[in-house]
């Protein structure tokens, strides 16, 4: 016997099948981003809306074949096939949330798709439970499963490449590939239905039985409570996908406020470099690192000499100028894991951690003399510039960070004093700095 089709049903099966793609698409996104029990709800959901479209899809194409004959189909069987549309549907979805796409994961992946939407297929064709069963052309048998791992492979790589992409461009991607997925997926259906081979005088015993689904308005029930279910998922993913797109934003809002108010509290504005507060961080770490390693570290004071008629002449702007452009010098001069902090005005404090021994500081200070000894260009002027440099070094000048680095401040005064140096601090410096706490 040779059958024909309804084209109305023809082009109905195929917008249910282009519908179905693109809420997979949408859906692949939602799994991929959620995480923990929500990830699982939106693959089950998506699931079950995504087997949903693809077996209404195959129905509808059914319902548009014509026999010579009347035609049914048992509603067991066919619930049999929508099941196993719905498992083929979870595959995919799992395979699309996995963070990384491998070559292994797509090709098992779209296997697995490809048989599960050929056995939904060919499980629904039984529903019709046709007496003699029907036969089918091996070429044609074989090729509508070619076609539908094609079809599964194309989609999974479509869908895993667009999960993440809200775009105006990015939807017409997916409506671009939305349409050729459904096309696959209708193209694999009529593939299957051309190799159904019916043997003249046959029965469709589904047709006998009370039960069987044969009204003529099914197919358009199912067409639109199909695109109504899809459409329900698409509304919802897309509200979700407005919510954690707002919460991200919000998220990120709240982070950046978080980074600046850290920033204010922990580093100087006008230098960018560490202030007292993350000092005394900085300060406890080297001890703990010295005391794990038993290698010492030191703490250098570093004041600016002749800064203040910088401020006089020019103005504080040209002098936060000197400032920075110091800083950036210091900077320099040190290792990455060192700390330069500025504690006020034209002070400075250098941490050198881990040191090999007390002496390396001393190489540190005149890389630092020596950097600020270059005059400073600012605004067509070059300010000579030169600085005073006290060191203590732990844990011999002291192993309570308050002594250390009044030490280092009070070798720094003493170095201030001799006309710009560097200095260690010396026991004997202590009773001198009581009787002149300030700069000179």
């Amino acid at each position: 016997m040779i059958g024909t089709y309804d084209l109305k049903l023809v082009l109905l099966s195929g917008i249910v099948a282009t519908f179905a793609a693109y809420t997979a698409l949408d859906l692949a996104g939602r799994v991929s981003v959620r995480q923990g029990r929500a990830s699982w709800i939106w693959l089950f959901g998506g699931a079950f809306s995504m087997g949903t479209g693809i077996w209404a899809m195959h129905f509808i194409g059914m319902l548009a074949f014509r026999l010579p004959i009347p035609i049914a189909y048992d509603p067991l069987i066919n619930a049999a096939s929508w099941l196993i549309a719905m498992v083929v549907s979870g595959v995919a979805l799992l395979v699309v949330k996995h963070p990384a796409m491998t070559a292994r994961n797509l090709i098992v992946g779209a296997t697995l798709m490809g048989v599960g939407i050929s056995s939904m297929h060919y499980t629904g064709m039984a529903a019709m439970r046709m007496s003699p069963p029907i036969r089918y052309d091996p070429l044609l048998f074989i090729a509508s499963i070619i076609v539908a791992i094609m079809a599964s492979l194309a989609a999974l790589w479509i869908a895993f490449q667009l999960r993440k992409r809200y775009s105006a461009a990015a939807i017409l991607a997916k409506l671009g590939s939305a349409l050729l997925m459904g096309l696959a997926i209708a193209g694999m259906h009529y593939t299957g239905m051309a190799a159904a081979q019916f043997a003249p005088g046959s029965v469709c015993l589904a047709a006998n039985s009370a039960g069987g689904l044969n009204a003529p308005m099914l197919a358009f029930m199912i067409g639109l409570a199909t695109i109504s279910i899809l459409t329900i998922t698409l509304v919802i993913s897309a509200s979700d996908a407005h919510v954690a797109a707002r919460t991200a934003r919000l998220a990120d809002s709240l982070q950046a406020a978080n980074e600046q108010l850290r920033t204010a509290a922990l580093f100087d504005r006008l230098t960018g470099l560490p202030n007292r507060l993350l000092l005394e961080d900085r300060l406890e770490q080297a001890r703990h690192r010295a005391d794990r390693l038993r290698r010492p570290f030191a703490v250098m004071f570093v004041d600016l000499d002749r800064f203040k008629p910088v401020n006089d002449v020019f103005g504080h702007s040209v002098g936060d100028d000197v400032l920075v452009a110091v800083a950036q010098r210091l900077l320099r001069c040190v290792r990455r894991e060192d700390t330069v902090a500025r504690i006020g005005g034209d002070e400075f404090v250098v941490v050198l951690a881990d040191l090999a021994r007390a002496s390396d500081a001393a190489l540190v200070g005149e890389k630092i003399l020596e950097a600020l000894s270059v005059p400073i260009p600012i605004d067509g002027h070059e300010l000579p510039i030169s600085c005073s440099i006290g060191i203590s070094v732990y844990p011999e000048d002291g192993k309570d960070l308050a002594t250390l680095t009044t030490n280092a401040d009070m070798a720094m005064y003493h170095a201030k004093k001799a006309g710009g140096s560097i200095r260690f601090y010396l026991p004997q410096m202590r009773a001198p700095a009581l009787d002149s706490p300030g700069s000179p």
